[in-house]
């Protein structure tokens, strides 16, 4: 009993020592279970996919190839070692046959993907940036429409992964989040995703797959990461900065919120046409082919006329606005839909200091959420003006392009993506 009034004795006389020490062993603790519980979904995510590697194939087949372009940039350099530990192993645990090549520089995935080979399936291993380099240099291929049906899967490893939430069922754990997308291709289920075409007057056409967005709330999202030592008021304190510094220029309060007035030519959405059976119909018997021979012989089928291709219809529209943008479906890519379309979506330009930076805060969230006044517009393509002096960056897939005027087509399930069966049930679960 002495020896532990004793100790207590020595934790009161040295309390700064001891609540020090607590604090590191807490914190080592509570790191050490972090590691624990990475190395045990790691260990249940190989012992899935160890299943697949067991299961026999016939003679004649062969090992499925995979090539991975892996960003080893992405996540402030440490996705070559994500990479490594937790998509590598399960990858080669169910027998599949990967080539990983690896970008040196911004732009690199657009040119290797014009030399590479044909894959059983292509996986992206990197962020918004990567993935948007993959798939316009996937488009931009004079093969694009054969070497488009390759099915793609998405290994979220960078900073900002804005398709992640449409594919797989996120959490707080980096790493549950990149073994459940791993597996998720090992499963195989597909869903088709739209794209959009992004052509300005001098450059190549570049590929989004969520969006384009311009206007006051992207220009302060680009500036946030600048007040960090606010921690958790880092966005409110951006946007709030942001009113005074246009107050402070223009020297209008009655001109805030800062509106710009688009000029913006749409066409109409078009029908979706029904979607072509997944497996084939069997072939009927010898009779019956026979008999159908004989019938187109006798009695041949009339051949209808070409279709005239009508004009395009385009409408115009004045949209004041402190917020575009234009953005596809894929959010909900399971959703039954009766016309292909992308989304116009126009801010409402009357907004006050105190709703800027509330509205500001949900669209650091999802910028893909707009209020209830805003304007939106289903269209097949539309073509956007820029007002005079006008100037900025545009923000495609979350990576920036200078601001001009361009044109947006949509291209309705152009690409196929690997997708978690457990994310498709809740998507369904969702549009019932």
């Amino acid at each position: 009993m002495s020896r532990v009034v004793k100790v207590f004795r020595t934790l009161r006389n040295h309390w700064k020592k001891s609540t020090f020490a607590v604090c590191v062993l807490s914190y080592g603790g509570y790191w050490l279970y972090g590691k624990h519980c990475d190395k045990v979904l790691r260990r249940e995510a190989c012992l899935v996919a160890r299943e697949y590697g067991r299961q026999q194939i016939a003679p004649q087949e062969r090992l499925k190839k995979a090539t991975v372009i892996l960003n080893p940039a992405a996540c402030s350099g440490k996705a070559n070692n994500l990479f490594e530990k937790n998509a590598a192993p399960i990858l080669n645990l169910a027998g599949v046959e990967i080539t990983v090549v690896k970008t040196d520089y911004e732009g690199q995935a657009k040119k290797l993907m014009e030399f590479m080979e044909q894959t059983d399936m292509l996986i992206v291993a990197g962020g918004d940036g990567t993935l948007q380099e993959v798939i316009t240099g996937l488009l931009r291929r004079p093969d694009h429409d054969t070497f488009s049906n390759t099915p793609i899967g998405f290994i979220p490893l960078g900073s900002h992964n804005s398709l992640s939430p449409s594919l797989h069922l996120l959490s707080d754990n980096k790493v549950k989040d990149i073994t459940s997308a791993t597996l998720s291709i090992l499963k195989g289920e597909t869903v088709p995703l739209d794209v959009l075409q992004i052509k300005g007057d001098k450059d190549q056409p570049v590929y989004a797959l969520m969006g384009l967005r311009w206007g006051a709330f992207r220009d302060v999202a680009a500036t946030i990461s600048k007040y960090w030592y606010l921690g958790p008021l880092k966005t409110n304190a951006a946007h709030w900065f942001s009113t005074l510094k246009v107050w402070v220029v223009f020297n209008y309060p009655q001109e805030w919120p800062l509106v710009r007035d688009f000029s913006v030519s749409y066409l109409a959405p078009r029908p979706r046409p029904p979607d072509l059976p997944t497996q084939k119909l069997p072939r009927p018997n010898l009779l019956c082919r026979i008999i159908r021979r004989l019938k187109n012989y006798w009695n041949p089928p009339v051949e209808e006329p070409p279709k005239v291709e009508e004009a395009e219809k385009w409408e115009e529209q004045q949209l004041p606005t402190i917020e575009l943008f234009i953005q596809t479906h894929n959010k909900n890519p399971v959703e039954r839909r009766i016309n292909d379309s992308l989304m116009i979506c126009a801010e409402s330009s009357k907004m006050t200091v105190g709703e800027f930076i509330t509205v500001g805060k949900k669209k650091e969230e999802d910028p893909t959420t707009f209020t209830e006044n805003s304007t939106k517009l289903e269209a097949s393509a539309c073509q956007l003006q820029l007002p005079e002096g006008a100037s900025g960056f545009f923000n495609i897939d979350n990576e920036e392009y200078e601001a001009m005027p361009v044109e947006v087509r949509l291209l309705p399930r152009k690409l196929r993506f690997f997708m978690s069966v457990e994310r498709k049930e809740q998507l369904l679960s969702q549009t019932q």
